[in-house]
């Protein structure tokens, strides 16, 4: 890539002009991108739950309630005064717009399953109409209106859109507060790193500029998909991350080739040769391991994917366009303004030989088998709690135990005898599903199901294998207002998101009807989300481990490294994985991390979303080490030279790396928002591990170990990879002594 040098050189004020123009546009149009910015998106649409909602919202009007009114009379919710305010409560709330159903115990004559054992608490049950975003707008629009602590009632709101909501601001609120932490500290590792404060801001640099397109990239990803609101966190901080990782590479190798050569041209030629191709392999190393995502039919994890591979393009084109071009304009006044406490060295280069991590790779190589059997018992131990790992669904007690959503959700769980909010609907189609007989029957059998307290619909309501109770005035609700069929209500036993649920909804779906059914409600959406996930799973793994292997055999040049770092990556998230089980789902070290719901499972989008994220950072790194080794064996056919030089002009540099990008996503433990919490521990444990006992220890021993077998490939690769990989023999002797 010299050529391109020479042109980043030749236009480096129009390129810095153009991106100053894009940053100010970008900024500008992307500063309200949170607003276009879609709530849930955890549901494939094409499962039977899904199917049996858009049915339940399109020809019955109905579905699960969304917005849940704990109503606390203080004493007894039957007295007059209360009930007359109970009263006025549904009234108003009915003459609401976009409110499709109002189901409140002052007007079920009295239905003991919305008041608590108690007497004191009533629930009102409310749908709101339209999807996942525009329920939490209008539950957000109602919330002043309703919740008070005033009068005969203290009402609280809750329900699925007053989570919504409150995880939106949560998660809003901590994005801020991490770009606040991040910043200083990421300053201060920089000036540790270049003992400059001119190189220590062109990263930071960079990452605003990361920040700025990210927004605006989300923005224009709006326009053709759904975007989830976690996306402007999740991709904020990888963009971030990238962002400082690939400036970090950059400047180091300029500021070491410009010492060199003292010539500022020559020097950015080889940094764009050397590091502006690694940058290159990294970034499309880390979107292969994105794309993973688009193997899961959520727009959730989907959008996740979309913001994310968009975020690294942008990062790897700032770090080889933008940057390079700020560079060739200082020029040596990229070495300006030292800090003298930290000053140690004229360039702030490593030494030629010796130095930390000389030392230890040298150690390390002494011994090989007794340093790779130790890191690999050590990563074994902390990757154990991930046997016992127990999935769920994110839900209220995502948030803080004080959040006013999660306190309603938990006062129906401890108090209320039947969850009449989590309960399954079935649809009946077709004109069967409307027969009175066949209805019956059917209904009948589905009450004698372990679990199934009772069953509503068109003919009465069932219990035990019996009718209890004969249709009434509110039966006709159970008919479709547009076509044929009915639906029935299900009251259970079990919490929705449990593998008691789970075995519930397989029951009622295995049960005969004389109709077609779709099964809805939160059981049923978690049993449709696991399965969807279960099913995609193996579609991602096959993405990442392919596409991982295919660029660094074309990298390296060698079949047995990338097999080798693929199976290394997994030790490293396997580890990740079972602190995140210790301390999310055994509930441990809340007191560092911050206090958090324990709820004895981990949410399951999360584990796929930290393995796809984890996986591609944690190939970063083995770009940027494997670069430099495969640079060293190609000139030397020294194995055990390459590895030891390989580590020690990578150690400095891919250690502030792993903790800059550490301290960016260990930003993310601030958060008040459990999965946020998850992710971002998750993450910057992945990137420790991979750092210090993959990278350091248990990479350089098997290298050692393999010897030249490290680099074998049939003549065919080689042949190719000759002519089209990561080979720069020319450019590359005029930094050998970089990373």
């Amino acid at each position: 890539m010299p050529s391109w040098a020479t042109v980043v050189a030749r236009h480096r004020w129009r390129i810095i002009v153009g991106a100053v123009l894009f940053m100010a546009i970008a900024g500008a149009l992307g500063a309200n991108v949170a607003e276009h910015l879609r709530s849930g998106g955890y549901v494939d649409q094409e499962s039977s739950s899904a199917r049996a909602d858009r049915e339940l919202a399109e020809r019955f009007g109905a579905g699960s309630p969304n917005l849940v009114l704990l109503a606390d009379a203080g004493d007894s919710v039957d007295t007059d005064t209360a009930r007359a305010a109970g009263v006025e409560l549904t009234a108003r709330l009915r003459a609401e717009p976009h409110v499709e159903y109002v189901r409140s115990y002052w007007d079920t004559e009295g239905n003991p399953e919305l008041r608590n054992e108690r007497g004191d608490k009533a629930l009102l049950l409310v749908r709101l109409s339209g999807d996942e975003t525009e329920a939490k707008e209008r539950a957000e629009a109602l919330r002043p209106r309703f919740a008070t602590d005033t009068g005969p009632l203290t009402v609280t709101v809750g329900g699925q859109a007053q989570v919504d909501n409150e995880v939106d601001d949560q998660s809003a609120e901590d994005l801020l507060l991490a770009e606040v932490l991040i910043a200083p500290i990421t300053l201060l590792i920089l000036l540790w790193v270049f003992r400059s404060v001119i190189a220590a801001l062109l990263p930071l640099l960079v990452a605003g500029f990361a920040v700025v397109g990210t927004q605006f990239v989300l923005l224009l990803l709006t326009n053709v998909t759904d975007v989830s609101i976690f996306a402007l966190n999740v991709a904020t901080g990888l963009g971030l991350g990238l962002a400082i990782d690939y400036s970090l590479l950059v400047v180091s190798r300029f500021r070491e080739a410009l010492q060199q050569s003292n010539d500022v041209d020559r020097a950015l030629a080889v940094t764009i040769s050397t590091a502006g191709r690694t940058i290159i392999f990294s970034s499309i190393t880390v979107i292969c391991s994105l794309a993973g995502l688009m193997a899961f039919n959520t727009f959730f994890l989907r959008s996740l994917g979309y913001a994310g591979i968009a975020v690294t393009a942008l990062c790897g084109a700032a770090a080889i366009i933008a940057l390079p071009a700020v560079l060739a304009a200082l020029g040596h006044r990229v070495n300006k303004w030292r800090v003298p406490s930290l000053r140690r060295r004229r360039s702030g280069a490593e030494p030629a030989s010796g130095g930390f991590w000389q030392a230890w790779v040298t150690r390390v190589m002494r011994r090989p088998g007794w340093y790779a059997a130790g890191a690999l018992v050590l990563i074994l131990f902390l990757a154990a709690p991930v046997l016992s790992i127990n999935f769920s669904l994110a839900d209220d007690r995502a948030l803080p135990r004080d959040a006013p959503a999660s306190q309603v959700s938990q006062a129906i769980r401890d108090e209320f005898p039947v969850q009449q909010v989590n309960s399954l609907t079935v649809v009946a189609h077709g004109e069967d599903g409307a027969a009175p007989e066949l209805v019956s029957r059917y209904a009948t059998a589905l009450s004698q199901l372990p679990g199934v307290t009772r069953v509503d619909g068109l003919t009465g309501s069932y219990a035990e294998g019996a009718q209890v109770g004969p249709a009434t005035a509110e039966s006709p609700r159970f008919a479709a207002q547009v076509g044929d069929g009915s639906y029935l209500t299900a009251l259970v036993e079990p919490d929705p998101l449990t593998p008691a649920s789970r075995d519930l909804v397989a029951d009622v779906r295995a049960l005969d009807a004389p109709f077609a059914t779709d099964v809805s409600g939160a059981g049923a959406v978690f049993a449709d989300t696991l399965a969807g996930q279960r099913n995609g799973l193996p579609w991602a793994l096959g993405i990442m481990v392919l596409a991982t292997l295919i660029m660094l055999t074309w990298m390296t040049g060698s079949f047995v490294v990338p097999v080798k770092a693929v199976l290394l990556n997994i030790l490293s998230l396997a580890a990740a994985f079972g602190i995140v089980v210790w301390v999310f789902q055994e509930g441990h070290l809340r007191w560092l991390v911050g206090d958090f719901q324990v709820t004895g499972f981990v949410v399951s989008n999360m584990p796929l979303l930290l393995l796809c994220v984890a996986f591609g950072l944690s190939m970063d790194y083995e770009v940027f080490l494997l670069s430099r080794i495969k640079e060293e064996y190609d000139a030397s056919g020294d194995n055990r030279r390459a590895v030891a030089v390989g580590i020690a002009r990578t150690g400095r540099i891919v250690t502030a790396a792993a903790l800059l990008m550490t301290v960016v996503f260990l930003s993310f433990v601030t958060s008040g928002v459990v999965y946020l919490k998850l992710i971002g521990l998750g993450t910057a444990m992945a990137i420790l591990i991979d750092a210090v006992l993959i990278r350091a220890v248990l990479l350089p021993a098997l290298m050692i170990l393999m010897g030249r077998a490290n680099w074998w490939a049939p003549r065919a690769v080689q042949r190719l990879v000759g002519s089209t990989g990561l080979r720069e023999r020319e450019l590359a002797g005029a930094g050998r002594d970089q990373p």
